[in-house]
């Protein structure tokens, strides 16, 4: 199979699909991959690095499109790429489609198969291809906390972990998932005050076992809610619905409600976000202040740390993208029930049921739309 690695092309993002490592996997089962020329360079990787993995090096995203029957990528397609797609394209990448009508539009008129990374499903029904994005989001946001709340930026002037005869940075995580766990957790170890907040009370169970009782779980409720938040110095906000839109979790008072100079932190804003009065931000422009309250919304959190995270992506999607080119995409997909529910889009139809509910699409079953 013929594999095309684009640069990406989303402002900051720096991170690439494949490592020279995946590319020398990929090549010896007889595969060809082209990755254009400086898509690796975010992430300190060299086209000399992938050309001896046995890559071919394009000049150009127009060839590593055009001559691919799969496309690898990192981020969901910019408008400029639109023109790309095809009906004999096959696309995995993070899609995220519940937050953009206009790329679930363009995707569907084209006819082409677009696999979403975080709508894949594993053997025991995790997401197996968003979590590591998700761990090093949440690993980030506790430490990007830490900045939002130094006065410089605009913060409380609140140390995380406090000093002796100090009370510590009220840090409360919403969401009990992969990226507030792992928020919690980097909170936790920094000396924060944190409290963790689910619906899902076996998920409250799983990090009150692994944290040992350092941090406080709360089911999630309105009142509880409100109580936390307007006692917090900051607020992660990491709910997720697989596929679908996030909910709308910390409304517009809640956050008046938050002390002057307090942050949020909302990880779910690729998928629309979990906070009211937050909007995407960038790496370049990450913060914003609504009701004097610093909000930090940057759609693509790991792009920050893009060596760390390209090579836990690659990590985590090779043997997929293993099993698309060994056996054909439709074969490979429907072989695994787990791996088909990353079919977001294909002939012209949406696949996934939240992104159709998303937008007014038709849902159409996969096995429907290739029947």
């Amino acid at each position: 199979m013929h594999i095309g690695v684009p640069a990406e092309v989303k402002r900051a993002e720096h991170r690439v699909a494949i490592t020279p490592a995946g590319v020398r996997e990929l090549r010896l089962t007889g595969h060809e991959v082209l990755v254009q020329a400086g898509a690796g360079l975010g992430s300190s990787l060299a086209d000399a690095d992938y050309a001896r993995a046995g890559a071919r090096i394009v000049d150009d995203a127009d060839t590593a499109w055009g001559d691919a029957e799969l496309v690898l990528k990192v981020k969901e397609p910019t408008p400029d790429e639109y023109r790309f797609f095809r009906r004999d394209l096959t696309l995995f990448t993070f899609l995220h489609l519940a937050a953009s009508k206009e790329l679930t539009d363009a995707l569907a008129e084209s006819g082409c198969t677009a696999v979403a990374y975080e709508t894949v499903r594993g053997p025991d029904g995790g997401l197996v291809l968003l979590a590591p994005m998700s761990e090093i989001a949440g690993r980030m946001a506790a430490q990007v906390g830490a900045q939002l709340l130094a006065a410089p930026a605009g913060g409380r002037g609140v140390l995380m972990g406090g000093v002796a005869g100090v009370i510590p940075a009220h840090v409360v995580v919403i969401g009990a998932g992969s990226a507030g766990s792992h928020a919690a957790a980097v909170a936790t170890g920094m000396g924060a005050d944190v409290s963790v907040l689910d619906v899902d009370v076996e998920r409250l169970r799983d990090i009150d076992r692994w944290r040992h009782g350092r941090l406080r779980t709360l089911t999630s409720n309105r009142l509880t809610l409100e109580e936390q938040v307007a006692a917090a110095d900051l607020v992660i906000g990491a709910v997720l619905v697989p596929g679908a839109r996030a909910p709308v979790v910390l409304t517009e008072a809640m956050v008046e409600s938050m002390p002057r100079h307090a942050g949020v932190i909302d990880i779910s804003i690729d998928q629309g976000g979990c906070v009211a009065t937050s909007h995407v931000t960038t790496h370049d422009e990450p913060t914003f202040r609504a009701h004097g309250v610093v909000h930090y919304a940057v759609g693509n959190m790991p792009g920050a740390m893009p060596r760390t995270a390209t090579y836990a992506l690659t990590n985590a999607t090779l043997p997929y993208v293993q099993r698309l080119a060994d056996h054909g995409v439709r074969p490979a997909l429907l072989a695994d029930e787990g791996f088909a529910e990353g079919v977001n889009v294909t002939e012209g139809a949406v696949t996934e049921a939240g992104v159709a509910q998303a937008h007014g699409h038709t849902h159409t079953p996969l096995r429907q739309a290739w029947a």
